[in-house]
């Protein structure tokens, strides 16, 4: 079974500026069949969207899909509450890792993985204002770097 069926169909570049990713899981969503087509013609955003874990679920909040174009009646609110799908084993050990060690959990990238839609979401610490900084001068340093030797290739 090949795993050359992915595809991306949005990520969250700010949350990996913002926060510390210690872990990642890979969670289904609870769709509607609108939905689901929105997703496949790649009209999702999870730039502002969150994660919470109530009475033992995860859902995900502020997840934008666009009302599909075709729909009808059938379409649901594009901001609605949408169920995320773990293993209660991993909801437990998620549940204790926020408790104890104050991470938080943000999602980091929807995708389709064959025929179904897959949300990757991330344990995640908060960065300071410094952290942020640093790696920014990272960043730029190694454009720098790289800009020299691509001048140097000519």
């Amino acid at each position: 079974m090949g795993t050359n069926n992915f595809k991306l169909v949005a990520n969250n570049k700010k949350a990996f500026h913002d926060y510390f990713i210690d872990d990642k899981y890979e969670t289904g969503i609870e769709l509607y069949g609108t939905e689901v087509k929105s997703i496949r013609m790649g009209k999702c955003s999870i730039k502002e969207a969150f994660v919470r874990i109530e009475n033992g679920q995860v859902y995900v909040y502020g997840m934008h899909i666009s009302p599909y174009e075709k729909g009808n009646i059938f379409n649901r609110d594009p901001l609605r509450q949408r169920k995320l799908l773990m293993h209660r084993k991993e909801i437990d050990r998620l549940v204790s890792e926020i408790k104890e060690k104050g991470f938080t959990l943000v999602p980091l990238q929807v995708y389709l993985k064959g025929s179904l839609v897959k949300v990757e979401i991330g344990l995640a610490r908060g960065k300071k204002l410094y952290d942020k900084r640093e790696d920014l001068a990272k960043k730029d340093a190694r454009r720098e770097i790289e800009r020299g030797f691509k001048a140097k290739q000519y």
